[in-house]
């Protein structure tokens, strides 16, 4: 396992024992013992408990806050207000574990602060939002971060008693959550539903297992003491107050009709059909590059294949002109061969003609001889 790898399973352990058991209850040696590796392991890669802890939590809450984020970048307040509250029960449903230690009293070894300090940064952009809602409408923006503080908390707390109860569903909570922070409470919808523009399809991820219940001990009743009765205050004549100066009131916003509902619907669902033809033009763009890529490595194959082909015909023809050459050489030596077999045959020939005249010569001189002899006799 590569250095790489080994940080990993050791972060996804850690978060496993960070949600069960918490920071002070969790050593490294169970770390280290789950992971099957040795102590000096975990010091190499973190330094410590307090170094993985910081590690898993900075990534929940960024995992967290890029959801959140995302969610407020829709067009219209409803829409962010539904996508927010259904990112926040997303990543409870999805990242149960990661959740659960967001929610304890963080460690001051995380380094980024305890569950608080992530509802600050979330709110923070919820006010931004926010401001600009309220300078629209009429309202003072300076009271933007209070608001966004009670709509936050209101979203995180139900996060909170949904991470165990996991009933309703999570877009009927959203539902709910969005029809008390947008219709309030003396406009509440008996029966409220997600805009079409914020649903999203279920995910079938596996439930957390729920919370062990603990054992709640009764507070003790607190000793009253008797209360001595305040002396009278003096009486003091009173004066008319002056009238208080009338403000003029804001119209309050209405609420959004069924046909501003159904003309956001039909702009998200044109959206929708805008960002489906830009993934259809970007496929068709991969899908060309792709075809042009293939092309390019089968030209280069037809390329390399037509060199390899040249090259064995020129070795071909070299081994050709190689053969023809030892064959001519061959050729030369079996004509020198026979021109040297000729002229020993020439030679022979002729000595052997000197000799029949030589042995002529010498039986003419022989007979002759014989010839002189016979006439001196």
């Amino acid at each position: 396992m590569s250095g790489k790898e080994r940080r990993e399973q050791l972060i996804q352990i850690s978060r496993t024992l960070f949600a069960e058991k918490g920071f002070d209850g969790t050593s490294v040696e169970e770390i280290a013992a789950t992971a099957n590796v040795s102590k000096p392991v975990v010091y190499e890669h973190f330094g410590g408990k307090e170094g993985v802890y910081a590690v898993v939590v900075d990534r929940e809450m960024q995992k967290l806050l890029g959801m959140v984020t995302e969610a407020l970048s829709a067009s219209h307040a409803l829409i962010k207000l539904e996508r927010a509250a259904l990112a926040l029960l997303a990543y409870v449903e999805e990242n149960s574990e990661g959740f659960r230690i967001l929610v304890r009293d963080s460690h001051a070894a995380s380094g980024t602060g305890t569950f608080a300090s992530l509802i600050n940064d979330i709110a923070s952009q919820v006010e931004d939002v926010m401001v600009d809602e309220f300078a629209e409408r009429g309202y003072d923006p300076k009271l933007a971060p209070m608001y966004a503080q009670m709509l936050v908390g209101m979203v995180a707390l139900t996060g909170q008693w949904w991470l165990d109860v996991r009933r309703p569903p999570r877009e009927e909570v959203a539902a709910h959550l969005v029809n008390l922070a947008w219709n309030g409470l003396t406009g509440l919808d008996p029966r409220p539903r997600l805009s079409t523009a914020s649903r999203i399809p279920e995910h079938r991820w596996p439930a957390a297992p729920p919370r062990p219940a603990e054992p709640r001990t009764a507070t003790p009743p607190r000793p009253t003491e008797p209360r001595t009765p305040a002396p009278p205050r003096p009486t003091e004549p009173r004066t008319a107050a002056p009238p208080r100066p009338t403000e003029p009131r804001t119209a309050t916003p209405p609420r959004p009709t069924e046909k501003e509902l159904r003309e956001l619907e039909k702009q998200r669902e044109r959206e929708l059909r805008e960002q489906e033809k830009i993934r259809e033009r970007e496929l068709k763009e991969l899908e060309k590059q792709r075809e042009r890529e293939q092309r390019e490595a089968e030209k280069l194959a037809r390329e390399l294949e037509k060199q390899r082909q040249r090259e064995q015909r020129e070795l071909e023809k070299q081994r050709e002109r190689e053969f023809r050459e030892q064959q001519r050489l061959i050729r030369e030596q079996e004509k020198i061969r026979e021109r040297e077999l000729k002229e020993q045959e020439k030679i022979r020939l002729r000595e052997a003609r000197a000799a029949e005249r030589e042995a002529a010569r010498q039986a003419r001189l022989i007979a002759e001889g014989r010839v002189k002899l016979d006439a001196t006799e």
